[in-house]
């Protein structure tokens, strides 16, 4: 069977534009319905669900914030915790006392002993008492007390000033006799800073116990040479 195609060409191309006219219709329409569900989804998410949601979290507030003002020791609570905000800056206001023995060790001639050390951190100054079996060595740590610089950064500083012997006293005329002694001295009061992480700079001419292997004991019972 012979069959003949009598549409013109005009005609096809008509049609084949109609059609994708059709597609392009219909594909807009579904494009559009689904832009339209999913601006009612946020509309109802943020209009609906939300504003329900907001809602309940403060009438959450508000029961929660009843109950507690109803609690009789709401204050005291507040009071503790407003006293453990303090508690860092106390802390750091507090001297760093446990530096006190190092700094010792690093600036008592392996000679001297200590038998009473006191110190006062509202006036920033020291009382050493102790004994020495040779009395020049307590003029060495006088000394050392005296050119000991602490560092703080790139910057050093004198850790010691108003270095005064105010007591002693000694078996014999000689320098190389035992003695006793009490040191007054007052110190920068930086040393003892627990903010700040300090370096004693002590003098190299005295030998103390931090550099020596197997030093004497620093602090000894007074009365005991």
């Amino acid at each position: 069977m012979i069959q003949f195609n009598l549409l013109p060409d005009v005609k096809l191309e008509y049609i084949k534009a109609r059609n994708m006219k059709r597609l392009v219709i219909l594909g807009s329409a579904v494009a559009t319905a689904v832009s339209l569900t999913v601006l009612v989804i946020l509309f109802v998410g943020v209009n609906v669900l939300q504003r329900n949601h907001l809602g309940n979290l403060r009438g959450d507030i508000e029961r929660d914030s009843k109950k507690l003002q109803e609690d009789p020791d709401l204050q005291k609570i507040l009071t503790v915790q407003n006293q453990l905000h303090s508690l860092d800056p106390l802390h750091e206001a507090k001297p760093a006392t446990e530096r006190l023995g190092g700094y010792m060790s690093q600036l008592t001639p392996d000679a001297v002993s200590i038998n009473d050390l006191g110190v006062d951190f509202s006036t920033q100054t020291m009382i050493i008492k102790g004994n020495s079996s040779q009395f020049r060595f307590i003029n060495v740590f006088i000394d050392t007390l005296k050119f000991t610089k602490f560092k703080e950064g790139d910057e050093s500083k004198s850790a010691f000033s108003n270095v005064v012997l105010i007591n002693f006293t000694r078996n014999d005329e000689s320098a190389e006799a035992p003695a006793t002694y009490e040191i007054n001295v007052q110190y920068d009061p930086t040393i003892f800073d627990n903010t700040k992480e300090i370096t004693l700079e002590v003098p190299n001419t005295v030998t103390t116990r931090s550099s020596l292997e197997r030093p004497s004991p620093l602090f000894q019972p007074q009365g005991e040479q």
